[in-house]
């Protein structure tokens, strides 16, 4: 008895089958890249080459730039993940809070947290791209997860301000939250990046700090100047 050639049908959900897998496969090693390219630059540093990184992946430079097209590609994958991460804690901490100042104080030291876990990390994903030495010219796609991250946290802040501030009054919150967001990245930038002295604030005291300014800017200081 002939057996059956197999129908188009049959043919067709081997191939789909075999590109499912190959697609799963690909997702896979991208996601097993991306740890490695973080732990990489936790060790390495922020100024890491690609070539840097591969080796340390234990693999080569042409594989990222098979998974990621340049650096700037690594950056905007990489970060993805850890902007991602930062978020979620510091939605986390906010929705802990009891008030609209706590929930400020609770979002800026999850910040501040996370960016001092890994300062070569965070400084790797939040700036833009030079281009390799081997490389074409220079980057700017990070920006695409750093504007979202900034965005949706600026959206966080502003949520429970709008409703402490109660119905009609919500516009005049206004342009507040984008203002906060730059507050609040560049005077955490530049601590991150203070070197350690006994002048140098503790994570705690930095986003008290911060979160003073949020809510009642330098009016006590000017106040005693009188």
């Amino acid at each position: 008895m002939t057996t059956p050639p197999p129908s188009a049908g049959s043919r067709t959900e081997a191939v789909d089958g075999r590109a499912s897998r190959w697609q799963g496969h690909r997702e896979e090693r991208r996601r097993e890249l991306i740890k490695a390219a973080r732990r990489a630059v936790h060790t390495l540093g922020s100024d890491a080459s690609m070539e840097d990184i591969a080796a340390a992946a234990g693999t080569s430079k042409s594989v990222f730039y098979r998974y990621f097209g340049d650096k700037a590609g690594l950056q905007q994958a990489v970060g993805e993940v850890v902007l991602g991460q930062m978020q979620q804690r510091i939605r986390e901490a906010a929705q802990s809070a009891q008030t609209p100042r706590e929930g400020l104080f609770a979002m800026v030291s999850a910040y501040l947290q996370m960016a001092e876990t890994s300062p070569n990390v965070y400084t790797f994903v939040t700036r833009h791209s030079a281009a390799e030495s081997d490389g074409g010219p220079t980057s700017i796609t990070t920006a695409g997860a750093l504007g979202h991250f900034f965005d949706a946290i600026a959206e966080m802040i502003a949520t429970p301000m709008r409703a402490h501030l109660g119905e009609g009054r919500e516009s005049i919150i206004g342009y507040w939250p984008n203002a906060a967001i730059g507050l609040v990245r560049n005077a955490g930038e530049q601590w991150l990046a203070s070197p350690e002295s006994a002048a140098k604030p503790d994570q705690e005291t930095m986003a008290r700090q911060i979160t003073d300014w949020l809510c009642v800017g330098i009016a006590p200081e000017l106040t005693d100047m009188q």
